[in-house]
């Protein structure tokens, strides 16, 4: 089946995708909405703009919208109309994303997929928080920390690379303080770097962090495929 990503760069969607490969689906382009700010409740929102380099190491096609409302009813009619541009100039019969838990996000996707004739496969759902992160770090997924805005996360998580013993501390973390320990409640956000659909990692040369005492960003400034990994 001709499936489509609704694709953020972060591990998510990038493992979910994953996932329709592993089952024989064929991921055809990338769609990828960059909102307007943190604020959305639908869009992922870091380091978006970057994405064009993972796309170009899974030589996948990408259709890249820009958004210029936090409006939840505004996004939904940019990805409708993405997906609608995707349906015709790729033929595709479905699309995937790497929801887990909102039904929110959900059931707007399914409604504007019913809609258009589109199946939709949500790989994740339901998955279990510590199962589903060390699948990623089984399966050799490599992500970094783009954004925190949860207590018990503080700057010194930005940019890290999670690995199986930052996967502990975490775990205890979120047991203390509360928070989803695989960031699904937007407690954090992540960038994958490199992953078995990769030809090449990406390469971050240069970047960029913002902290108000609660809130974080990393903010990618200059990155790259490493050609030579």
């Amino acid at each position: 089946m001709k499936i489509a990503s609704l694709f953020s760069g972060g591990k998510d969607s990038t493992f979910a995708m994953y996932l329709m490969q592993k089952q024989g689906h064929d991921i055809v382009v990338l769609l990828t909405i960059r909102p307007n700010s943190a604020n959305s409740h639908l869009l992922h929102h870091p380091n978006t703009h970057w994405t064009r380099f993972q796309a170009e190491s899974m030589n996948i096609p990408q259709l890249i919208a820009e958004s210029n409302s936090d409006d939840t009813e505004h996004e939904l009619l940019q990805i409708k109309d993405l997906l609608s541009s995707a349906k015709e100039r790729f033929d595709i019969d479905g699309i995937v994303h790497g929801g887990i838990k909102s039904n929110f996000q959900k059931e707007r996707f399914e409604t504007i997929c019913r809609k258009l004739g589109l199946k939709v496969f949500v790989p994740l759902w339901n998955t279990q928080a510590e199962e589903h992160m060390n699948d990623l770090l089984d399966h050799d997924f490599s992500f970094v920390v783009t954004s925190v805005t949860s207590e018990g996360l503080d700057d010194a998580w930005l940019g890290k690379k999670i690995t199986r013993s930052d996967l502990g501390i975490l775990k205890g973390l979120s047991e203390k303080y509360g928070f989803n320990l695989n960031f699904e409640g937007g407690e954090a956000e992540t960038f994958v770097v490199d992953c078995p659909m990769f030809s090449f990692p990406v390469e971050i040369s240069k970047f960029e962090k913002r902290w108000d005492g609660y809130r974080g960003r990393f903010e990618i400034v200059e990155a790259g495929l490493n050609y030579d990994a």
